[in-house]
C-alpha cells in the first residue's frame, strides 16, 4: 500500500510546483502589464509551461484570476496564524501581531491587488464546495487560535470559539472587499478599530 501512495504524492507535490509556477508567473506579468493585457500565452512563456499544461489547471485566463484573487484573500491565513502562534506567547499579542501583519499587506498592494480580491470570490460564486472548503479552512484557524488562548487562560469563555472566529474572519473579509471597492475606503483606521475590538471581545482583561 505505501509503495502505491508514493507516486500519487509525487504526482500532487509536482502538480502545485507548477500551478504556483503558473499564478507567480501571471502576478508578475500582470504587475508589469496589466491584467487585460497580459494573454495567456505569455503566461505560459513566463512560467515555462505548454499551453495544454496551462489549461490542465485553468479553463481560461478568468479562472487563473480567481485563483490569484482567493489566493490574496486565504492562502495566508493559516501559515500566517501558525507562525504568530509559535513568535507570541499570548492570545492578546498573537491578535496585535495579526492586524500588524495584515497592515503590512495593505500598505504593499496596489490597484493590480484590488482587481483580483474582487475577481476571485466571484469566480467560485457556483462553486458551492469550493467555497465551503476556503471558509472552513480559513474558520479552523482561527478556532485553533481561540482553543489555544483558552488552555493559555487568556481568552473569554463567554462566547463559542466559533463564534468568536465568525466575528474575526468576517470583519477582516468585509474590511477587505471594502478596500478593493472603494479606493477612499480607510483601511487602516478600520483595522484599528478592529484590533479594539478583537482584544475587548476575545482576551482577558489584564
Amino acid at each position: 500500500m505505501e509503495t502505491a501512495e508514493a507516486p500519487l504524492g509525487r504526482r500532487e507535490k509536482r502538480k502545485l510546483e507548477i500551478r504556483a509556477r503558473i499564478e507567480d508567473a501571471a502576478y508578475a506579468l500582470f504587475q508589469r502589464h496589466g491584467i487585460e493585457e497580459t494573454s495567456i500565452e505569455q503566461i505560459c512563456i513566463e512560467a515555462d509551461v505548454a499551453r495544454r499544461t496551462f489549461y490542465g489547471h485553468y479553463p481560461n485566463k478568468h479562472a487563473l484570476l480567481g485563483g490569484l484573487g482567493i489566493s490574496k484573500l486565504y492562502s495566508q491565513m493559516g501559515p500566517m496564524l501558525q507562525q504568530l502562534m509559535a513568535n507570541h506567547p499570548t492570545t492578546r499579542s498573537r491578535l496585535e501581531a495579526m492586524i500588524d501583519y495584515i497592515e503590512s499587506n495593505f500598505a504593499s498592494m496596489n490597484e493590480i491587488d484590488r482587481q483580483l480580491i474582487v475577481i476571485g470570490p466571484s469566480v467560485i460564486a457556483q462553486d458551492r464546495e469550493k467555497q465551503a472548503e476556503l471558509g472552513n479552512t480559513a474558520m479552523e484557524s482561527f478556532v485553533g487560535l481561540i482553543h489555544a488562548g483558552r488552555e493559555h487562560g487568556d481568552v473569554n469563555t463567554e462566547f463559542s470559539p466559533e463564534i468568536l472566529a465568525s466575528v474575526v474572519v468576517g470583519t477582516l473579509n468585509t474590511l477587505t472587499t471594502s478596500w478593493a471597492l472603494d479606493h477612499s475606503f480607510p483601511v487602516f483606521a478600520k483595522l484599528e478599530e478592529a484590533r479594539g475590538v478583537f482584544e475587548r471581545l476575545i482576551c482577558k482583561d489584564n
